[in-house]
C-alpha cells in the first residue's frame, strides 16, 4: 500500500495483509483515489466526493479514458483548470443546478452536497465473484444520508452501482438527483465520437433570461426528435457527433422512452473501436440532459447526465415545473425513509463497422449492444442484473 491515501486503520491493515483485493490506493491528477481493478477494467474513484475519475480497459494499449478529465483538457488547451470537484462521473444529490439566494446563505452550493464531501468507506472486499466497495456520507444541510456500493465481477467489463438515499427528517419532500456522467477529450473528438440514447420526446433548453446565448448554436425551447435538433439558423443538426469545428455550448433535455423499462445512453469512439455507456431503470432516472461543452477543440466535454429532471435548474424552478412531456421532474423522498437506484456502467471493444447503438439488452447472462445497420453487436458477459 502507498502512503498517499489515508484509509481507516482496519481497512488499511486488511489491504496491507492482502485480504481485501477489491481496491488499491493511488492518485489521479494529484488527488487521492482508489483503483477498483478486476483484471479487465480499472475504475478510479475519488474518496472525496465519490466521483468516477477514470475508466480504462486493461488490454487497451492507449489506456483511453472516456470520462471527462477537466485538468488534462485545460492543460491541452492552455486554459486554467476548473471544475475541481466535478471530474468524470459525479453525483448531484440533493440538488442539480443552481441554488436560491436563501439556500446559498444557508450554505448550499450548486449540484448539492454529495460531490463536495469526503465519503467514508464502510466495506470493501469480495462478495462471491464480485469485488465491491461501499461508501457512506451524511449530507448535513439537507439532512440526508447517502450510501453507494460499486461492484465489479471477475472477468467482466460491466460495473454495477447501487445507491440509497435516506431522509433524517420527519416529513416527505421532493429531491433532485442526477448522475453527472460526462465524457471528454481525448475520447470525445470531433466527428469520430457519437452518442446514442433510447429517448422519446426532447427539448432544447429554454434560454430566456440566461447568459452566454451568443455561444449557443441550438435554438432554445424547441421540441425535437433525437438526434436532429433545431439550429438558430432554422435548419436541423444531427447532434450525435461533435461538429467538425466546435465553438459552442448547448443543453438538451430528453425523456427516456416510456415504452422501455431499461434505457441506455452510449458513446462510441469509432476510429478506436471502443464503446462506453450506461443501462438504467427508467422509473429511477426518467431524464437525460446532454451538456455539450464544445468551446475549445482540445477541451471538449459532453454530459450524459441521467436523473430526475430534464435540466440542471434550481430546486424551486424544478418543483414549479412539476412535469414536462407529462413526466415528473423530481422524486419524492418520504419521511424517515429510504429510496434507491441501480445502474450499470460498461466499457468495451467494438467490432469494425460498429457505429451506432440501436439497442442495449440484458439476457442469458449477457449485455448485448446492437447496431441494426451494420448487423454487428457487442456482447459482454455479465452476471449483473437490473
Amino acid at each position: 500500500m502507498t502512503p498517499r491515501t489515508i484509509l481507516p486503520a482496519a481497512l488499511a491493515a486488511a489491504l496491507a495483509a492482502g485480504l481485501v483485493p477489491a481496491q488499491t490506493p493511488t492518485t489521479f491528477e494529484g488527488r487521492e483515489a482508489l483503483s477498483l481493478d478486476n483484471g479487465v477494467v480499472d475504475l478510479l474513484m475519488f474518496p472525496k466526493g465519490g466521483a468516477f475519475a477514470s475508466l480504462t480497459l486493461k488490454d487497451d494499449a492507449s489506456q483511453l479514458n472516456p470520462l471527462w478529465n477537466p485538468f488534462a483538457g485545460a492543460r491541452a488547451a492552455g486554459q486554467p483548470a476548473r471544475f475541481g470537484d466535478s471530474t468524470g462521473h459525479f453525483l448531484c444529490v440533493d440538488g442539480f443546478g443552481g441554488v436560491s439566494r436563501e439556500e446559498a446563505v444557508a450554505g448550499l452550493q450548486n449540484h448539492g452536497e454529495a460531490h463536495r464531501l469526503p465519503w467514508r468507506q464502510i466495506s470493501a472486499g469480495r462478495d462471491g465473484v464480485a469485488r465491491q466497495a461501499t461508501f457512506r456520507v451524511t449530507l448535513p444541510i439537507v439532512q440526508e444520508v447517502l450510501t453507494r456500493r460499486v461492484s465489479l465481477n471477475d472477468g467482466e467489463s460491466v460495473i454495477a452501482v447501487d445507491s440509497e438515499l435516506e431522509s433524517l427528517l420527519a416529513f416527505d419532500r421532493p429531491v433532485n438527483w442526477a448522475e453527472h456522467a460526462t465524457i471528454g477529450s481525448p475520447f470525445l473528438a470531433p466527428e469520430v465520437t457519437v452518442v446514442d440514447a433510447s429517448v422519446g420526446r426532447c427539448q432544447t433548453r429554454p434560454r430566456t433570461g440566461e447568459k452566454r446565448m451568443d455561444i449557443n448554436r441550438l435554438e432554445g425551447g424547441r421540441e425535437f426528435t433525437y438526434p436532429n435538433a433545431p439550429l438558430k439558423t432554422g435548419t436541423l443538426a444531427d447532434i450525435r457527433a461533435v461538429p467538425a469545428h466546435p465553438n459552442s455550448m448547448d443543453h438538451t433535455g430528453c425523456a427516456f422512452d416510456p415504452a422501455r423499462r431499461l434505457v441506455y445512453v452510449t458513446a462510441i469512439r469509432k476510429d478506436k473501436r471502443l464503446v462506453f455507456g450506461y443501462l438504467l431503470r427508467r422509473e429511477e432516472y426518467p431524464w437525460l440532459q446532454e451538456w455539450m461543452n464544445y468551446t475549445h477543440p482540445l477541451n471538449l466535454a459532453r454530459g450524459l447526465e441521467f436523473g430526475t429532471q430534464p435540466y440542471d435548474l434550481p430546486r424551486r424552478t424544478v418543483i414549479d415545473m412539476g412535469k414536462l412531456f407529462d413526466v415528473p421532474t423530481f422524486r419524492w423522498l418520504p419521511a424517515k425513509s429510504k429510496i434507491s437506484t441501480r445502474f450499470l456502467m460498461f466499457y468495451a471493444h467494438a467490432p469494425q463497422g460498429f457505429e451506432k447503438v440501436d439497442g442495449v439488452r440484458l439476457e442469458n447472462g449477457q449485455l448485448i449492444l446492437s447496431d441494426r445497420k451494420s448487423g454487428k453487436q457487442v456482447t459482454l458477459k455479465t452476471s449483473q442484473t437490473l
